[in-house]
This record gives C-alpha cells, structure tokens and sequence, in this order.
C-alpha cells in the first residue's frame, strides 16, 4: 500500500496547498487534505484546483465530515467545529469498484 501525505489547510493562500497537494500526487501518493471550520471552503477549493489544473485525471477516493466539540465559548458552553477530510488518490492508485 502507498504512503499517505496529510495536507492541514489553514489561512494560508490556497495556492500553497495546491502545490503541497500536487507533489505527492505526482510521485504517486495519496493525499489527505484535513480542515476544520471556516478553511473546509479552502479545502474544497485546492481539490478542484488540484483535479482541474494540475492533475486532470486525480480521483477523489473518499470524503468524511463530522464535528468536534471544541474550546469553550464566553457563555461558558461548548462549541462544535465541523470538520472535513478528502482523500485525493492518483488516477492509478484509486480503489477499484
């Protein structure tokens, strides 16, 4: 089985993660993007960029989303952060169905 690289998207331009994104991708390796809150948006932005521009034939293997109970808020109360992770695969490393 190939290695995985794990991507964390942050505030930083998207196009950082667009080239963190396509280099493992090119030597054949599995990507994980992983973002919480506010940069899922981003995170979906470097996979489309990623599939679009750099690497047409990428395959998006998988997706998962949740929520985690984060820090607490002023109120005193719990705050829940969505989270999303997409697994981008070469286009000879996908699972086949």
């Amino acid at each position: 089985m190939s290695e995985e690289s794990v991507v964390l998207i942050g505030k930083k331009p998207a196009m950082n993660y667009v080239l963190a994104t396509t280099l493992p991708l090119a030597e054949g390796k599995k990507v994980v993007l992983k973002a919480r809150g506010r940069a899922i948006s981003k995170a979906v932005d470097v996979v489309e960029v990623v599939r679009r521009r750099f690497v047409q034939n990428a395959v998006i293997e998988r997706v998962n989303i949740g929520t985690e109970e984060g820090r607490v808020g002023n109120d005193g109360r719990a705050r829940n952060v969505s989270t999303i992770e997409i697994v981008v695969a070469p286009p000879n490393q996908a699972k086949k169905k």
